[in-house]
């Protein structure tokens, strides 16, 4: 296929879909409204895009596709750059529904013939969620197509986040198509790095890293290190959510490489919530016995904070301190996901210690401390307890126990 064929001819190109590299497009949709995403489980106060991409070449490719109520705007937006059967591959680097729902109506509409590219775990993924019948081309790391004057390249990316994920890498463009990784759940009008505010990209791309990518630490310092061996030169990252990174690529892969390395800093997160001021008293005085010690905090009511904001604030924290009142013998239920969330996420390289308060029965912390410890926290207090109402002489003691803490926070070795 050549220069004089009609697939490769200009195109009118409309306000939906931006060029980020010669004939390469974003193709994807912004959805400004969301505000809760896998469920409830993720906060997104700014919103998230779902972003795919259109290489234009002598076959043209389809990279990912978007969440099923966008699947009409993806269709207008992709149709404003190329007619949809002259599409020649449909790469599927990762199955999870905001960017495989569109995948059978969107075969619906391509050629018979279209080849899916996707890796192993893709297909299985694929089949279970949408049914069997399409043409699949199964890729593992280092294999290659080519597709013109440009070739794409794969490398398998299992656990990051699932089984199935895998990145597209364009050589001759530089451009690293990773799917989740690298990004952020954030909207914006302009869709690269260096026309957004650096502080708010760096602090969704940290929030999307410590909820969602923490628990594979591991195996992104590998992908990392394999990707610097095979030589990948990247001049452009362009994940599925958030920005398209095209000025700090190698700061944002230093900043995945720090995440993952879990070192923290002298910094303690407190979490706490209260009945009726107890708990919140002592709280208040152990972060004063932390500050005077020169011990950097962040401070948070549960039941008026975001739990995915409190969890970015330990990612890079040395301390998690949690208090609750005792209800029924059991902890308050608003500190009870976070408590989930620190067991699942399997953060490393922390200490910790557990306060509240109780009436006539405890049981709550010694639930926290056992939850805790079950999230493989480092205890280096016992639990820090009151009865009822604290006086002013267990006030001072809980100043002394946030000192403590500031001690061990100071001796603690990564």
């Amino acid at each position: 296929m050549g220069e004089g064929n009609a697939k490769n001819k200009k195109r009118s190109v409309e306000m939906g879909s931006i060029q980020i590299k010669e004939d390469i497009y974003w193709v994807g949709v912004r959805d400004w409204n969301i505000r809760y995403f896998h469920g409830p489980a993720y906060s997104t106060h700014r919103g998230t895009t779902y972003n795919v991409y259109l290489i234009k070449d002598e076959k043209n490719v389809l990279v990912d596709g978007v969440f099923t109520p966008f699947i009409d705007k993806f269709f207008e937006t992709l149709g404003e750059v190329i007619d949809f059967e002259e599409i020649d591959y449909y790469v599927v680097n990762h199955v999870e529904p905001d960017h495989s729902a569109s995948f059978p109506e969107t075969m619906k509409k391509l050629r018979d013939d279209v080849v899916v590219i996707c890796s192993e775990k893709g297909k299985e993924g694929l089949i279970e969620h949408y049914g069997n019948g399409y043409n699949f081309k199964v890729v593992k790391t280092g294999d290659t197509i080519k597709i013109g004057k440009r070739t794409l390249a794969f490398v398998e990316a299992p656990m990051l986040h699932w089984p199935d994920s895998m990145f597209t890498y364009v050589p001759e463009e530089k451009l690293l198509l990773p799917n989740d990784a690298f990004g952020m759940h954030l909207a914006t009008a302009r869709l690269f790095d260096d026309e957004n505010d650096e502080a708010v990209i760096m602090q969704e791309a940290k929030k999307y890293f410590a909820n969602i990518l923490t628990p594979f630490s591991g195996l992104i310092l590998n992908k990392l290190k394999e990707v610097t061996e095979m030589g990948l030169e990247i001049d452009m990252i362009a994940p599925s959510h958030g920005i398209i990174w095209r000025k700090n690529v190698a700061g944002i892969i230093e900043k995945y490489a720090e995440w993952a390395e879990m070192k923290p800093l002298d910094k303690a997160v407190i979490v706490y919530d209260t009945m009726w001021d107890s708990t919140e008293l002592i709280a208040d005085r152990i972060a004063d016995g932390l500050i005077d010690e020169g011990i950097d905090i962040k401070f948070f009511k549960q039941s008026i904070s975001d739990r995915n904001d409190i969890i970015t604030e330990i990612l890079d924290a040395k301390a998690i301190i949690i208090g609750s009142p005792t209800i029924n013998n059991v902890i308050l239920p608003e500190l009870v996901p976070l408590l989930e969330d620190l067991e699942g996420l399997r953060f490393k390289h922390k200490i910790g210690a557990v306060f509240g308060s109780h009436g006539w029965a405890g049981g709550a912390t010694r639930r926290i401390a056992e939850r805790m410890k079950a999230a493989r926290i480092e205890l280096v207090e016992e639990p820090f307890v009151v009865k009822y109402v604290p006086e002013k002489e267990v006030l001072d003691e809980a100043y002394e126990f946030g000192r403590r803490i500031a001690t061990a926070i100071k001796e603690k070795n990564q």
